[in-house]
């Protein structure tokens, strides 16, 4: 059986799986589609939170990340678990106390204020719709290698599928499916990697593998990746950054990003009681683990099987690293592997100096210039997109046919799952927040329901076409919306929960400062709602206020929320005595009954 048909089995079967889940648990009440019900086990919702929360940025794109950047783009890593326990610990239980069915809900009676509902709302779509961005275009990745289409293809049969199983199933449907998707991701995840530890290191636990030693060589294994890509230029994999503040605050946009993120809140507002809540969280947590503590050895163990194979006489080197550097792989030999991904535009190779072969080396480091012309060499010749390297990875280690189709299919699943959980969201704040209970507040179930899947609908339409042309790669684009899911919603959730004295006013001032300040220094360097060319500054660290990168101003958007809000509360007047005894409710969460739209 060729690999196509492999890819196509695979992939096809778990389509099959998801649909057939949705037609079975479809949503037949405003219940059943924005909570699921309000009856999900806690290890049931645990496992979807999981599969929610790890999208196509973790699956796909992380490893990428930490393969090309290694310990600088460990930010990532630490920012989203460090963010899941800040939610965990400090909003979960309270929210699901308050016992509402979205995170406008809360905001806008928290805050007696329509205005404030309103404006968590457009906070919620514009956060919402650019994590969305992010997972088309991992999913357009996924899609274009495993059934041979175009990138652009692979995003709309991405939108197709999402569209079938989250518009008719609601978050009953979702739910399941997710349960469904996080067992398909996590195997597709770790089978692999255990295959290629095994073969680099002999340790089947890639954890653990990451710290052993190289087999071919006798070498340690990142002590090894370092001398390899030194020997091309580049810094050490282990090497500190430069920007200590620029890296605090990523990762603290990345905390506070992740604590603020409505389609992840939601899911706790599916279970039953508020310790449901809690034993969710920690079940989640346990899920999630399962993937983050096997990133970083996908990650450089992709690297340094990339490298080794343009220059295949450094894998068994221990020292004569720049004599191996000189006889890289001739293009008409390059593997299969690569003659698969050029096909799809993710990997291109360009003959800069017509010898014939392909050099990889940090063309940007002018200390290597003179080594690199020694050489012969004129610049980088093969341009990979960090997005590819998880889902090639089996190719890239020569692992049976079965493998590269069950991780086609484990690629696939995380990039639908977080985009269904994300569509849900934006869904129930324009139907249940803005036309139910700001517009029509006498709309019927059903007209409810329906106003729910048309704009779930024009969400896929327009993440769809916003990712034909993202601002950068997958975790990227993501930690974009994190930014700004952090600098608006997040102060505000906490401000609402442990402060009595911040009224109506400053919340309101406080998100409109935050979403602000952080999308015009975003706009500034990736151009206004994301379009090409239309940046003002180009986007470099020369460029960057205080080298502060626009994936980290939302922890400075989030700064700016807090402080606004605090100094117009002080001025105005005390939220009335009702409400001030409603956030001494919410502190105490027990005994909380079902999420309720009223």
């Amino acid at each position: 059986m060729s690999q196509f048909a492999i890819n196509l089995l695979f992939v096809g079967a778990s389509f099959a799986l998801y649909i057939g889940i949705a037609i079975w648990a479809r949503a037949g009440s405003t219940k059943d589609f924005y909570v699921a019900g309000g009856g999900v086990h806690p290890v049931t919702n645990g496992m979807a939170t999981a599969a929610d929360w790890m999208s196509a940025a973790s699956f796909i794109s992380m490893a990428g990340l930490l393969a090309s950047g290694g310990y600088a783009n460990s930010t990532f890593l630490m920012g989203w678990t460090g963010g899941y326990v800040i939610l965990a610990m400090l909003l979960a239980p309270y929210l699901r106390k308050f016992g509402k069915f979205t995170v406008p809900d809360f905001i806008g009676d928290r805050f007696y204020s329509n205005t404030a509902r309103l404006v968590a709302v457009i906070c919620l779509v514009v956060a919402s719709i650019t994590y969305v961005i992010g997972q088309m275009t991992g999913a357009g990745v996924a899609f274009s290698r495993f059934l041979e289409v175009s990138n652009t293809w692979g995003i709309w049969i991405a939108a197709f599928i999402v569209f079938l199983y989250a518009v008719f199933g609601g978050m009953k449907g979702i739910t399941y499916t997710q349960v469904a998707q996080y067992i398909v991701l996590i195997i597709a995840y770790t089978i692999p990697a255990v295959f290629i530890s095994l073969e680099l290191t002999g340790n089947p636990i890639p954890g653990l593998g990451l710290f052993s030693t190289h087999t071919e060589s006798g070498v340690p294994l990142l002590a090894k990746l370092d001398d390899v890509i030194n020997a091309l230029g580049f810094r050490d994999y282990t090497a500190d950054v430069d920007n200590k503040l620029n890296m605090v605050l990523f990762t603290l946009s990345l905390m506070v990003g992740t604590a603020g993120l409505p389609h992840v809140i939601i899911r706790f507002f599916t279970v039953p009681k508020v310790a449901d809540a809690r034993w969710s969280a920690g079940w989640a947590l346990v899920f999630i683990a399962l993937l983050y503590l096997t990133a970083p050895a996908v990650g450089s163990m992709a690297r340094l099987n990339l490298m080794t194979t343009v220059y295949p006489e450094m894998a068994g080197q221990v020292e004569n690293y720049d004599d191996a550097a000189t006889n890289p792989i001739l293009y008409e030999e390059r593997p299969e592997w690569v003659r698969t991904w050029e096909e799809t535009g993710l990997i291109t190779f360009t003959d800069k100096n017509g010898d014939g072969r392909i050099q990889v080396y940090n063309d940007g480091n002018e200390a290597f210039a003179e080594t690199a012309a020694e050489r012969g060499w004129e610049g980088s010749e093969l341009t990979v997109n960090n997005d590819i390297l998880v889902l090639a990875n089996p190719e890239i280690a020569n692992l049976p046919s079965w493998v590269i189709g069950l991780i086609a299919a484990g690629g696939i699943a995380a990039a639908l799952s977080t985009a269904a959980g994300l569509l849900l969201a934006i869904s129930s704040a324009i139907s249940h927040d803005l036309i139910k209970t700001m517009i029509n507040p006498r709309i019927t179930e059903k007209g409810e329901m329906l106003a729910a899947r048309i704009s779930m609908a024009g969400a896929i339409l327009l993440a769809t076409y916003l990712g034909l042309n993202p601002p950068g790669f997958a975790a990227q684009t993501v930690a974009l919306a994190f930014g700004i899911a952090g600098a608006s919603l997040f102060p505000v959730l906490m401000m609402g929960i442990f402060s009595k004295r911040v009224n109506n006013k400053g919340a309101v001032a406080g998100m409109l400062t935050g979403l602000g300040t952080t999308l015009l220094y975003i706009f500034t360097y990736l151009g206004w709602f994301f379009i090409p060319e239309t940046n003002m500054l180009p986007n470099t660290p020369d460029n960057w206020i205080l080298g502060i990168s626009p994936l980290s101003f939302g922890a400075v958007g989030a700064i700016f929320n807090f402080a606004v809000a605090f100094a117009v509360s002080s001025a105005t007047e005390e939220p009335p005595q009702e409400i001030q005894d409603l956030v001494e409710s919410v502190r105490y969460p027990k005994g909380a009954g079902v999420a309720t739209g009223h």
